[in-house]
């Protein structure tokens, strides 16, 4: 009882204007039905709606159209959005792989620095081993010596202490 009652409000209502610079299948329709009610064309094995019915499917095509151009309007900002998010998203990817590249970069060159230093370093040890291999022979011959200067200073002593 209420859908018929608003119905009845609704058929009463003029019909809104069809959006300002879009030809849309709704404006076709409205002026094949203006044509028909005009003419009183009857198409045979055509039932012929009443004009309460082609308002209301006019009425709901162009709710349809308007959520139609909503949705479409929305899928474009949501679209964009998210093209600007990827733009952001790379912009700062590129910025992150230039920043570890830059690192990496010094790391290597870092590890290569110390790397040298560390073979200086082995070539160094190496080179006084080698230098040591010579003091073994040297110490023995100052053992030897020392001895040999013990002896001489207790000769010595002797010497000079005799009564």
């Amino acid at each position: 009882m209420e859908a018929e009652e608003s119905t009845k409000v609704a058929s009463s209502s003029p019909p809104p204007p069809p959006p300002p610079h879009s030809e849309t299948l709704v404006s076709e329709t409205e002026s094949n039905l203006q044509e028909e009610e005009e003419g009183e064309v009857d198409r045979i094995g055509d039932s012929k709606p009443t004009s309460f019915d082609q308002k209301e499917i006019l009425r709901a095509l162009e709710v349809v159209e308007r959520d139609s151009v909503a949705i479409a309007q929305s899928y474009t900002s949501l679209f964009a959005s998210l093209r600007l998010a990827l733009s952001e998203v790379t912009s700062s990817s590129v910025d992150h792989m230039q920043c570890f590249s830059d690192a990496a970069g010094r790391l290597q060159e870092c590890a290569l620095d110390a790397a040298t230093k560390g073979n200086h370093y082995i070539n160094s040890c190496l080179r006084l081993n080698e230098e040591m291999k010579g003091i073994d022979s040297l110490a023995r011959q100052l053992k030897i010596l020392k001895r040999n200067v013990d002896t001489l200073d207790t000769a010595v002593n002797r010497l000079l202490r005799l009564p």
